[in-house]
């Protein structure tokens, strides 16, 4: 490469001086210095670009998983993965025969209750008619008082478990409106409070983008940061937000920092699981010279650059970059503010002038 860029360098100086002769003001030269093109070097608050990966999460605040709190056996459901499901609404008929003793219970005490009625009402007609004492007025009080708080505490018990339809059947209802992320059970599943969720909702109107922080990019990433991300879903559209919150502590699987992204996901686009690219972008304090990256030459493990010093003058600089963003890169040393860097054919003077 290094060849071909001297020879046909040497071919246009070769052009240039054949042709002298016959140009009294240096045309050749003219039309050579016309396509070179250079841009001023200037002083810049150096950005710094951050390529992160990452994926959609549920927010743990707006989730319920349903466990049962005692055993027994899925009847039927009424729902599917993925459905939209409102508060109140039935998701499924569980059978349990501890249910079903709760629903004897309440039978037989419903039963009493009506008969301990009755008792009080004879007890006060009798305490009117000073036929009783108010002892045994108190004592039939008592008892009715007594039926109806245990009658209470199986409705309250039975009112955790379902809404009770008879023959040991509970109805369970969803505690939240929101989306059905997670489904396990179908007729005939036994079902227990050892066993895993039956069913997790989520409300997905919030969602959390959790991005993967690795150690050596730890100094670049903060709480507060400005985002901007992007989907293979949607590969045209851009999604902005800000680092929530940073994890100060790795993970032990994948060694990372976890940094939350709090979304805004009403239209839903975002789903859970979805893959992200998280780019950041930061600004130091630090001011450095600024210029386009297309302008750096590498030869021999050092960077170089073209300077036009007066028309039609250049020279080499040897310079140290200190970081890049995009298409600018910034320069530590090697080169001052104001100078115009060349940035078209840069290669072909670049090798004509160490040739000499």
């Amino acid at each position: 490469m290094k060849k071909q860029i001297t020879i046909i360098l040497i071919g246009v100086i070769t052009l240039i001086s054949c042709n002298s002769k016959n140009t009294e003001n240096g045309i050749i030269n003219q039309a050579f210095l016309e396509n070179v093109k250079t841009v001023k070097a200037v002083l810049s608050n150096q950005e710094q670009e951050l390529l992160l990966t990452g994926k959609v999460e549920t927010d743990p605040d707006r989730i319920i998983s349903y466990v049962p709190l005692i055993s027994g056996i899925v009847e039927k459901t009424h729902f599917s993965l993925g459905d939209k499901v409102r508060k109140g609404q039935p998701l499924l008929d569980m059978r349990s025969t501890e249910l079903s003793a709760l629903q004897a219970e309440k039978t037989t005490l419903e039963a009493e209750e009506k008969v301990a009625e009755r008792e009080l009402k004879t007890a006060q007609s009798l305490f009117e008619d000073k036929m009783l004492s108010e002892q045994e007025l108190l004592e039939a009080k008592a008892k009715l008082q007594q039926i109806r708080a245990e009658l209470s505490r199986i409705k309250s018990d039975m009112n955790m478990y379902g809404a009770d339809k008879g023959n040991g059947i509970f109805t369970v209802h969803a505690p939240m409106s929101g989306y059905i992320i997670h489904k396990k059970a179908s007729p005939g599943t036994m079902i227990s409070p050892e066993s895993d969720e039956v069913f997790t909702i989520a409300d997905l109107s919030t969602v959390w983008v959790i991005a993967n922080v690795y150690a050596s990019n730890l100094l670049c990433v903060r709480e507060g940061m400005d985002v901007e991300m992007t989907t293979f879903s949607y590969p045209n559209e851009k999604f902005h937000g800000k680092i929530n919150a940073l994890s100060q502590i790795f993970d032990p699987e994948e060694r990372v920092l976890k940094a939350r992204i709090v979304m805004d996901n009403k239209d839903l686009r975002l789903k859970p699981e979805m893959s992200m690219l998280i780019t950041l972008k930061d600004k130091t304090a630090q001011y450095l010279i600024a210029i386009p990256s297309d302008a750096l030459i590498f030869d021999n493990n050092q960077y170089f650059v073209v300077v036009e010093e007066s028309m039609g003058s250049f020279a080499i600089r040897n310079v140290i970059p200190q970081g890049y963003n995009n298409k600018t890169s910034y320069i530590a040393s090697g080169l001052l503010e104001g100078e115009s860097v060349v940035v078209k054919n840069q290669l072909l003077i670049y090798s004509g002038l160490k040739e000499e």
